[in-house]
Protein backbone atom coordinates (compact mmCIF):
# COMPACT_ATOMS: atom_id res chain seq x y z
CA UNK A 1 0.00 0.00 0.00
CA UNK A 2 1.44 3.41 -0.92
CA UNK A 3 0.92 6.56 0.75
CA UNK A 4 -1.09 7.77 -2.23
CA UNK A 5 -4.56 9.22 -2.24
CA UNK A 6 -6.42 6.78 -3.99
CA UNK A 7 -9.03 8.95 -4.52
CA UNK A 8 -6.22 11.36 -6.35
CA UNK A 9 -5.34 8.05 -8.46
CA UNK A 10 -8.89 7.08 -9.62
CA UNK A 11 -9.24 10.46 -10.46
CA UNK A 12 -6.13 10.62 -12.86
CA UNK A 13 -7.07 7.25 -14.30
CA UNK A 14 -10.86 8.07 -14.97
CA UNK A 15 -9.24 11.80 -16.52
CA UNK A 16 -6.64 9.50 -18.64
CA UNK A 17 -9.81 7.08 -19.45
CA UNK A 18 -12.19 10.14 -20.89
CA UNK A 19 -8.73 11.47 -22.66
CA UNK A 20 -8.49 8.13 -24.57
CA UNK A 21 -11.92 7.86 -25.39
CA UNK A 22 -12.41 11.79 -26.85
CA UNK A 23 -9.57 14.45 -25.66
CA UNK A 24 -12.00 17.36 -26.01
CA UNK A 25 -14.54 15.80 -22.88
CA UNK A 26 -11.42 16.61 -20.62
CA UNK A 27 -12.23 19.89 -20.28
CA UNK A 28 -15.73 18.85 -18.70
CA UNK A 29 -15.57 20.17 -14.96
CA UNK A 30 -18.61 21.24 -12.91
CA UNK A 31 -17.77 24.58 -13.80
CA UNK A 32 -17.33 23.82 -17.29
CA UNK A 33 -20.18 22.27 -17.67
CA UNK A 34 -22.97 24.80 -15.79
CA UNK A 35 -21.46 27.28 -18.71
CA UNK A 36 -22.57 24.94 -22.07
CA UNK A 37 -25.89 24.80 -20.16
CA UNK A 38 -27.86 27.50 -20.35
CA UNK A 39 -31.25 28.40 -18.20
CA UNK A 40 -34.42 26.56 -20.44
CA UNK A 41 -36.73 28.73 -21.43
CA UNK A 42 -39.77 28.38 -19.14
CA UNK A 43 -42.02 27.10 -22.05
CA UNK A 44 -39.65 24.69 -22.67
CA UNK A 45 -38.80 23.60 -18.98
CA UNK A 46 -42.55 23.22 -18.33
CA UNK A 47 -42.61 21.38 -21.45
CA UNK A 48 -39.93 18.91 -19.86
CA UNK A 49 -40.21 19.17 -16.23
CA UNK A 50 -43.80 20.27 -15.88
CA UNK A 51 -47.63 18.98 -16.07
CA UNK A 52 -46.91 18.03 -19.64
CA UNK A 53 -47.17 14.53 -19.11
CA UNK A 54 -48.84 13.96 -15.76
CA UNK A 55 -51.33 16.88 -15.63
CA UNK A 56 -52.60 16.17 -12.00
CA UNK A 57 -48.87 16.60 -11.18
CA UNK A 58 -46.60 18.90 -9.83
CA UNK A 59 -45.07 22.18 -11.67
CA UNK A 60 -42.10 23.03 -13.18
CA UNK A 61 -41.78 25.62 -10.36
CA UNK A 62 -42.11 23.07 -7.72
CA UNK A 63 -40.32 20.26 -8.81
CA UNK A 64 -37.52 23.06 -8.84
CA UNK A 65 -37.98 24.11 -5.33
CA UNK A 66 -37.82 20.47 -4.44
CA UNK A 67 -34.70 19.84 -6.23
CA UNK A 68 -33.03 22.83 -4.48
CA UNK A 69 -33.94 21.41 -1.48
CA UNK A 70 -32.06 18.19 -2.12
CA UNK A 71 -29.19 19.77 -2.93
CA UNK A 72 -29.07 21.94 -0.09
CA UNK A 73 -28.83 18.81 1.65
CA UNK A 74 -26.02 17.67 -0.15
CA UNK A 75 -23.85 20.45 0.60
CA UNK A 76 -21.18 22.05 -0.81
CA UNK A 77 -21.05 18.70 -3.29
CA UNK A 78 -23.48 20.38 -5.55
CA UNK A 79 -22.29 23.79 -6.39
CA UNK A 80 -22.67 23.49 -10.10
CA UNK A 81 -26.27 22.25 -9.60
CA UNK A 82 -27.56 24.53 -6.96
CA UNK A 83 -26.73 27.53 -9.21
CA UNK A 84 -28.03 26.32 -11.99
CA UNK A 85 -31.43 24.49 -10.25
CA UNK A 86 -31.65 28.30 -9.03
CA UNK A 87 -31.16 29.72 -12.61
CA UNK A 88 -33.86 27.12 -13.47
CA UNK A 89 -36.50 28.27 -10.34
CA UNK A 90 -36.08 32.16 -11.43
CA UNK A 91 -37.00 31.12 -15.19
CA UNK A 92 -40.01 29.12 -13.85
CA UNK A 93 -41.35 31.64 -12.03
CA UNK A 94 -40.06 31.00 -8.46
CA UNK A 95 -39.24 34.31 -6.10
CA UNK A 96 -35.96 35.03 -4.27
CA UNK A 97 -38.29 34.30 -1.27
CA UNK A 98 -39.41 31.52 -2.12
CA UNK A 99 -36.08 30.01 -3.14
CA UNK A 100 -34.65 31.43 0.15
CA UNK A 101 -37.69 29.92 2.05
CA UNK A 102 -36.78 26.64 0.49
CA UNK A 103 -32.93 26.86 0.99
CA UNK A 104 -33.60 27.99 4.58
CA UNK A 105 -35.48 24.81 5.74
CA UNK A 106 -32.96 22.55 4.52
CA UNK A 107 -30.97 23.58 7.77
CA UNK A 108 -32.85 21.46 9.65
CA UNK A 109 -31.93 18.28 7.44
CA UNK A 110 -28.80 19.21 6.06
CA UNK A 111 -27.26 21.45 8.91
CA UNK A 112 -25.74 24.77 9.75
CA UNK A 113 -23.08 24.64 6.66
CA UNK A 114 -24.96 22.88 4.07
CA UNK A 115 -27.87 25.50 3.95
CA UNK A 116 -25.14 28.45 4.47
CA UNK A 117 -23.36 27.11 1.39
CA UNK A 118 -26.39 26.83 -0.57
CA UNK A 119 -27.68 30.29 0.34
CA UNK A 120 -23.90 31.76 -0.49
CA UNK A 121 -24.44 30.46 -4.02
CA UNK A 122 -28.40 31.22 -4.75
CA UNK A 123 -27.29 34.95 -3.62
CA UNK A 124 -24.78 34.89 -6.20
CA UNK A 125 -27.34 33.43 -9.07
CA UNK A 126 -29.92 35.85 -7.97
CA UNK A 127 -27.20 39.23 -7.63
CA UNK A 128 -26.47 38.16 -11.29
CA UNK A 129 -30.05 37.64 -12.28
CA UNK A 130 -30.78 41.38 -10.70
CA UNK A 131 -27.79 42.77 -12.67
CA UNK A 132 -29.31 41.12 -15.93
CA UNK A 133 -32.37 42.66 -15.54
CA UNK A 134 -31.05 46.33 -14.77
CA UNK A 135 -28.91 46.06 -17.92
CA UNK A 136 -31.96 45.47 -19.84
Amino acid sequence: MTDDNPFEAMLAMSQEWVKAINPALTHFTPKGFEALMPTMPRDMMETVMGKTFNPEGLDAKTKLLLTLAGLTILGAQAEAQIRLTVRHALEAGATKQEIAETIAMMGVFGGVPAMSKAMELASGVMDAATDDEDTE
